[in-house]
C-alpha cells in the first residue's frame, strides 16, 4: 500500500511540476505589472488608461491602445514608452530602458533555468536527477555562451526584447513590415484606384515585388535596425569597436545610448556602461556557478539544494517585486542634474496610486503577476506533496 502511495504521489508532484513549467512559458510572454500617468493635460477621452507602460520579463512595452471615436483620429496607438520618458525626463529621472538592463537581457535564460530546475525536483532518483539537471544546464550554458559573447549571437535573443530595444530608442519596430514592398501614390491616382476598386474592378499593384531571397525574419528585419544605427554611431567615432553581433555588445551600447538620449553627459554615463559591462559578467559566472552547485546537491534527496530546486520558482512573484521596488527607488534616486525641473529624491510608487506633480500615478500587477500566483501555488501543493512523500519513506 505504502508503495502504491508513493507513486500516486510522485505523479501527483510530476503533474503540478510539468503546469507550473507551462504556467512559466505563458508568464514570459505576459505582461506582469502595469504602470500609467493620468493628468489634467491627458483628457481621457485621448487617453482613456492614461500614459500606460507594460511590463514584461523581457521588456517594457506599450499599453496604450489606439482609440477609435469620432472626435478623434489615430493611424495608430501612442507610444507610451516614449511618451512615459519624455515625461520623467523633465524631472531628471533616466529613460525607462535603463532598468533592468541585465534582467532583461538575462530573462529567457533565467525562466529556462527554472524550467530544468523544476524538472529535476520532479525526480525522486538522484542519479537520474542529476542526469536531467547535468544536461539541461550544460545545454543553457552554451546557449547563454553563444548569445553573450559569441559574433551573432544577439540573434539568438528572444524576439521581443529585440523589439523592446527598438522601440526604447525611438526607432518604430518595423520589422514585420520590412519585407513589404512599397510604392508612392499620388492622391488623385489613389482615389481613382479606391472608385475602382469599390466597382469591382481588381487594380493590380505597380510596385516591385520583394524576391523570396531577400524577405528576412521579423526578428532579423529589427536587428538590421540595431545594427543600422550602430554603424552610424561606430562611423561618428561613438563606439570603437566594429559591430560584432553579441549580446554583450549590443546590450552595453543600447544601455549607454539610453542613457544619454536626454542626458548627454558622457563623465557619468561612461562609468555607469562599464558598471553594467561587469554586472554582465558577473551574472553569467553567477549563473554557472549556481547550476554546478544545484547539480552537486542534486545527488540526494531531502537535502538543501534539492529543495531550492522548488523554492525558488515559487518565489519568482517575491523575487520580481523586490526587483522592480528596487529599480524604482534607483528611478527616484538617481536624477540627473540636466533635468528642466530639480526635485528631492523620491520612491515612485509600487503598488496602487501616487502623485507627482501634477501626475497621478498608478501602478498595479497584470496578467503575468496573477499567472505566476497560481505557480507559486501550483508549486507549493507539489512542495508539501514531496514533503510528505519523503516523511513517510523515511518513517518506513
Amino acid at each position: 500500500m505504502n508503495a502504491v502511495n508513493q507513486s500516486k504521489q510522485t505523479l501527483v508532484v510530476g503533474l503540478l511540476s510539468l503546469i507550473a513549467v507551462g504556467l512559466f512559458a505563458v508568464i514570459f510572454y505576459s505582461p506582469i505589472w502595469w504602470v500609467s500617468l493620468t493628468a489634467p493635460n491627458y483628457p481621457e477621452e485621448a487617453f482613456p488608461d492614461g500614459v500606460r507602460i507594460h511590463f514584461h520579463m523581457n521588456g517594457v512595452f506599450n499599453g496604450c491602445k489606439k482609440v477609435e471615436k469620432e472626435e478623434i483620429f489615430e493611424d495608430e496607438a501612442l507610444d507610451c514608452v516614449h511618451e512615459m520618458d519624455t515625461i520623467n525626463h523633465y524631472v531628471g529621472m533616466y529613460p525607462i530602458a535603463a532598468g533592468g538592463p541585465v534582467e532583461r537581457g538575462f530573462g529567457q535564460f533565467l525562466m529556462i533555468m527554472l524550467g530544468i530546475m523544476l524538472i529535476g525536483f520532479m525526480c525522486t532518483k538522484p542519479k537520474v536527477r542529476v542526469g536531467i539537471l547535468g544536461v539541461g544546464f550544460a545545454g543553457l550554458i552554451g546557449w547563454m555562451y553563444l548569445t553573450m559573447y559569441s559574433e551573432g549571437g544577439f540573434n539568438l535573443q528572444n524576439e521581443g526584447y529585440v523589439e523592446a530595444l527598438i522601440t526604447s530608442l525611438d526607432q518604430e519596430a518595423t520589422g514585420d513590415k520590412a519585407a513589404e514592398p512599397t510604392e508612392s501614390v499620388n492622391p488623385i491616382v489613389a482615389r481613382l484606384r479606391k472608385s475602382l476598386e469599390d466597382s469591382g474592378v481588381v487594380v493590380e499593384s505597380t510596385a516591385p515585388k520583394t524576391s523570396e531571397k531577400a524577405e528576412t525574419s521579423v526578428k532579423q528585419n529589427l536587428i538590421e535596425q540595431l545594427k543600422a544605427t550602430y554603424d552610424k554611431d561606430f562611423q561618428k567615432g561613438r563606439v570603437k569597436e566594429a559591430w560584432d553581433g553579441s549580446s554583450f555588445q549590443v546590450m552595453a551600447w543600447h544601455y549607454g545610448k539610453s542613457l544619454g538620449r536626454y542626458f548627454n553627459n558622457q563623465e557619468e554615463i561612461v562609468p555607469m556602461v562599464a558598471n553594467l559591462k561587469i554586472a554582465l559578467n558577473v551574472v553569467f559566472v553567477g549563473l554557472i556557478i549556481a547550476m554546478v552547485l544545484l547539480v552537486y546537491g542534486a545527488r540526494k534527496n531531502g537535502g538543501i539544494f534539492y529543495w531550492l530546486l522548488v523554492l525558488v520558482p515559487l518565489g519568482l512573484p517575491l523575487f520580481f517585486i523586490i526587483d522592480y521596488s528596487a529599480w524604482l527607488w534607483w528611478y527616484g534616486h538617481t536624477l540627473n542634474d540636466m533635468g528642466a525641473f530639480s526635485v528631492k529624491p523620491f520612491m515612485p510608487t509600487v503598488f496602487g496610486q501616487g502623485k507627482v506633480a501634477q501626475f497621478t500615478t498608478h501602478s498595479y500587477p497584470y496578467i503575468g503577476f496573477g499567472i505566476m500566483m497560481i505557480s507559486s501555488l501550483v508549486l507549493a501543493v507539489a512542495a508539501l506533496v514531496r514533503w510528505k512523500q519523503f516523511k513517510s519513506s523515511s518513517a518506513a
